[in-house]
């Protein structure tokens, strides 16, 4: 087996949503103080070898019907690059190898936070998948506990308000991730999951806009609160409108199907990217207390 073969089914190119692991270190304005880079590094590290375990897991389960799929069929699994045997045992080994390296180089408290994620992810193969709603609420748990790791390995507190932004953040691009897949269930001929056609457009328009509006308002509600207590107009409210309009620019990527992979469309999308820096520096000025 080539060693190439094992790296595309543990799909690297899904490791840009373990930055999450970032925000908290982040938000507290302690990315770059003392150990904490090493600490995002190694948690970073960790969930990327916990992903991959899940991704060879969910593919060792969908063997079936991704065979029958047009893009699907060419995972390494699936056309039989890569056998059972091996992806069993490769899992198994980045599963424990991330446990291992999370409690020696990270913490107690992240270990915790990475068997959680393995947890939510082994469920969601096993049957959470095929239950809608609680699939949903699944994938959002595996990227909301990206974001605690980050407060896991370096001890820093999770405020309130970083938890309610982080929960309904994650079930925006989820649901959003589910509506691009059903509108091209036409195109495809088949869904990429069978959840998928168990929801209508019209529903998760309507989760996805009720979980944008509840992550602005907890946004907003935390810019207030640090300009209350600064007495005068903050960075913290000046990267509202970046954060908002980043929000609506993402929500055309999703009205218009785009949103099946996140992470291609935040790369693709150079809108989106200006407002996403224009967001981090005034984040950053005012996690800083500038």
């Amino acid at each position: 087996m080539k060693v190439s073969v094992l790296v595309r089914a543990a799909r690297p190119k899904q490791w840009l949503k373990n930055v999450l692991v970032a925000a908290a270190p982040l938000a507290a304005g302690s990315l770059l103080d003392g150990a904490v880079p090493f600490q995002v590094l190694v948690a970073f590290g960790c969930f990327c070898l916990a992903s991959s375990a899940g991704y060879l897991v969910n593919d060792l389960v969908d063997v079936a019907a991704d065979r029958e799929h047009p893009t699907k069929r060419f995972r390494p699994i699936a056309s039989g690059e890569l056998t059972p045997r091996t992806a069993i045992a490769s899992a198994v080994a980045l599963a424990v190898v991330s446990i291992v390296v999370t409690g020696t180089l990270g913490s107690p408290k992240l270990a915790i936070v990475v068997v959680a994620y393995l947890a939510v992810t082994v469920s969601y193969t096993l049957g959470l998948k095929s239950q809608p709603v609680f699939e949903l609420a699944a994938v959002a748990a595996g990227f909301l506990l990206r974001a605690i790791a980050g407060a896991a390995v370096t001890g820093l507190p999770v405020t309130q308000w970083f938890l309610l932004v982080a929960s309904f953040g994650s079930l925006f691009m989820v649901a959003g991730k589910r509506y691009a897949e059903l509108l091209a269930v036409p195109e495809n001929g088949s869904a990429a999951r069978p959840t998928v056609t168990l929801y209508s457009a019209s529903y998760l328009n309507f989760v996805w806009g009720v979980s944008a509006a509840a992550m602005i308002m907890a946004y907003a509600l935390w810019s207030l609160d640090v300009g209350a207590k600064s007495g005068q107009v903050s960075w913290a409210q000046v990267s509202v409108a970046p954060f908002v309009l980043a929000v609506f620019r993402y929500a055309v990527d999703i009205d218009r199907g785009r949103t099946s992979a996140p992470e291609e469309v935040v790369m693709a999308d150079r809108g989106l990217q200006v407002l996403g820096l224009l967001w981090l520096v005034s984040f950053v000025l005012a996690a800083n207390g500038v």
